[in-house]
C-alpha cells in the first residue's frame, strides 16, 4: 500500500463532497493552508487529473492562456490553489456550460476564502458547491481520549492540523513558527502588499491575547500603532486565510440592549498557543489564558461539526449591556445555551447566567460545558455535561 494511503486521515467532509460531485459540475473546498484540502481530494478522486497552481510554470500558463490550460488539463480534474489565478473561473464556467449536465467536472481548492467565494459565486452561480475544510475535529481523531484532561491539553497545545497526527513527535513551536512565515505571511503578502511583517505579527499577537473576548479594533489598532482602517483590513485578511473566526452576537429580543461587536477566536488553538508563547501543557493549564483557549477549542469544535455537514453554523454568543453573557448559543432546530468552563468542578454559581437567560428565551437545552465526565443536574433545568457532548 502507498505510504500516503497508510497515513491518510479520514475526513468527515468526504461524504457530503461526494454527494455534491453528483449534483454540481464544480465543487470548491476552501480552508487554511495545511488543513488537508489537497490530500482529501486526491484521496477521494484518484481517477481525476491533479494540477497545482503552486507550480509557477503551470500558474503562468493558466494566467496567460486559460483556454489552453483547460485543454491541457482536461476534466475531470482537481485544480489546487485556484486563488492564484481567479481569472480561470469564467473559463471554467464556459467549459462547464458546454456540457452543463455532466457533474463533477472540476474539483477546486483555495486558501483565500472571501475573494474566492465572491469570484466563484459571480462566475459559477448555480454551477458550484462551496465547502470549508477546517483542521481536524475531535471525532476525526478516534484514537484520542477527549476525557483525558492531559491528552486534551496536549492536543490544544499542538493544534489540530493533520501534520501532528502524521508526525506525533513534531515540535509544535517549530511547526507553527514555520507555518507563520512559510504560509500565512506569504498568503497575506499576496492579497495585500504589506511591507512591515513585524508589525503584522504584533497585530496577530495582540489578537491572540484577546481570543475569546469582544473585538475592539480601535484599541488593538492603537496598541499596534496602526489606524483603525488598517486594523480592519488586516483582520479581513486573517479571516480570508481562515486564521481567525468571528462569532457574531445573538439578538432576537428588541427590548434588550445587546452588544454588537463579535467575539474573536482563532481557527486553531495550536497557533493561538504559539502566539501566546505557551510551549508546554503545564504552562497551558496554569496560564491566565487557559479558560479562553479552552473556550476557543470548544467553539471551533462545534463550528467544525457543522462544516463537516456542509452547513453554516448557527452559533452565536449573547451579551447585554447589563453584563449578562452566554458563551455559546446554538439556534438550530431549537435554541441551546451553553456556558464553557475550564473546570472539573462545576457549581450552581456557573449556571446563574443560564438561569437568567432561560427566563426570557425558549431554551430547550442549557448546560455548563466543562471537564467533568459525568452529568450533573442543577436547578432550573440546567445541567453540567462534558464539553465533548455538545
Amino acid at each position: 500500500m502507498d505510504y500516503n494511503e497508510i497515513m491518510y486521515i479520514h475526513r468527515n467532509l468526504q461524504k457530503i463532497l461526494l454527494e455534491a460531485l453528483h449534483h454540481f459540475p464544480v465543487v470548491l473546498v476552501t480552508g487554511s493552508r495545511q488543513a488537508g484540502k489537497s490530500t482529501l481530494l486526491q484521496h477521494m478522486l484518484k481517477e481525476y487529473r491533479y494540477v497545482t497552481l503552486d507550480d509557477i510554470l503551470i500558474r503562468n500558463l493558466a494566467a496567460s492562456d486559460p483556454a489552453l490550460f483547460l485543454k491541457t488539463y482536461e476534466s475531470p480534474v482537481v485544480i489546487d490553489e485556484i486563488q492564484y489565478v481567479p481569472t480561470l473561473l469564467p473559463y471554467i464556467k464556459m467549459a462547464v456550460d458546454a456540457d452543463r449536465h455532466r457533474y463533477g467536472q472540476y474539483a477546486l481548492t483555495g486558501s483565500q476564502i472571501f475573494p474566492l467565494m465572491k469570484g466563484a459565486s459571480e462566475s459559477l452561480a448555480g454551477r458550484i458547491a462551496i465547502f470549508q475544510l477546517y483542521p481536524l475535529s475531535w471525532n476525526e481523531l478516534p484514537h484520542l481520549d477527549c476525557f483525558d484532561t492531559n491528552k486534551m491539553a496536549e492536543q490544544m497545545l499542538k493544534g489540530f492540523y493533520p501534520e501532528f497526527q502524521i508526525q506525533p513527535d513534531l515540535n509544535p513551536k517549530f511547526w507553527h513558527s514555520a507555518y507563520l512565515t512559510t504560509y500565512l505571511e506569504r498568503d497575506i503578502r499576496q492579497i495585500r502588499n504589506i511591507h512591515d511583517l513585524g508589525q503584522s505579527q504584533r497585530f496577530l499577537v495582540l489578537l491572540a491575547a484577546r481570543a475569546g473576548q469582544l473585538l475592539n479594533l480601535n484599541e488593538i489598532g492603537k496598541e499596534c500603532g496602526i489606524s483603525q482602517t488598517t486594523a480592519k483590513d488586516w483582520l479581513t485578511l486573517l479571516q480570508a486565510t481562515s486564521t481567525i473566526y468571528l462569532l457574531e452576537p445573538y439578538s432576537k429580543n428588541l427590548t434588550k440592549r445587546v452588544v454588537k461587536s463579535p467575539k474573536l477566536f482563532f481557527v486553531d488553538t495550536g497557533l493561538l498557543c504559539y502566539l501566546l508563547r505557551i510551549d508546554t501543557t503545564i504552562q497551558l493549564v496554569h496560564s491566565p489564558f487557559a479558560g479562553h483557549i479552552f473556550e476557543n477549542m470548544v467553539i471551533m469544535e462545534k463550528i467544525k461539526r457543522y462544516a463537516e455537514k456542509g452547513e453554516r453554523a448557527p452559533c452565536y454568543f449573547y451579551r447585554t449591556s447589563g453584563g449578562l453573557e452566554i458563551d455559546l448559543l446554538i439556534d438550530g432546530e431549537y435554541l441551546e445555551a451553553h456556558e464553557i468552563k475550564f473546570s472539573a468542578t462545576p457549581s450552581a454559581e456557573m449556571a446563574r447566567s443560564l438561569v437568567e437567560f432561560k427566563k426570557e428565551h425558549a431554551v430547550k437545552k442549557a448546560s455548563i460545558l466543562n471537564l467533568r465526565k459525568d452529568r450533573l443536574p442543577f436547578p432550573n433545568g440546567v445541567e453540567s455535561i462534558h464539553w465533548s457532548h455538545v
